[in-house]
């Protein structure tokens, strides 16, 4: 019963997988990537399945905990669920690249959120054993506006970098 999240995660990934590839398009690395991240994301948040620096161990049964007060910013969990956020926060302003600031800070708050809130159901519905905590909404906010704010230093170099050759070959 524990397993049933990892089962659902891997048939929809398997099935996304024969889907992007059954279509005809040409950029299947990139479908395939993308879809190997959030698997890898979901397969990291909503399973009994925990990583430290150095494994993987199984958690026990159990209904995790919740944190919404206590405040504990600089540890290295903290910094892993930056890290691991990042690629949203590209892809959303890949995706939407006139999207504010405060629209993608907006967002990553949304996202954190909900991934908390499902880990809290999952635990109490599946015993995953999942910890609900307010650092990690904070962190995963944090992952996806530093990778929004990468993607618009990228489109802001990348457009300069044009007009500059624009300029340079009308002279």
């Amino acid at each position: 019963m524990r397993w049933e999240p990892l089962l659902l995660i891997i048939l929809m990934a398997g099935l996304s997988g024969l889907f992007i590839l059954a279509t005809g398009k040409k950029v299947h690395w990139l479908a395939l990537l993308i879809l190997a991240y959030f698997t890898g994301l979901a397969g990291i948040v909503f399973t009994p399945l925990s990583f430290s620096g150095t494994g993987v161990y199984i958690m026990p049964a159990g209904i995790g905990r919740v944190n919404l007060t206590h405040l504990d910013l600089f540890n290295l969990g903290f910094a892993e669920n930056i890290l691991m956020t990042i690629p949203i926060g590209l892809m959303i302003k890949w995706l939407l690249p006139k999207l504010s600031f405060l629209a993608t800070a907006g967002f990553g708050v949304f996202v954190g959120g909900s991934i908390e809130t499902i880990q809290y159901i999952l635990s109490h519905h599946w015993l995953i054993n999942r910890s609900s905590d307010i650092n990690d909404v904070l962190a995963n906010a944090l992952g996806i506006i530093v990778g929004g704010i990468v993607m618009a230093i990228y489109y802001k170099v990348s457009v300069s970098r044009r007009q500059g050759r624009h300029t340079r070959a009308l002279a």
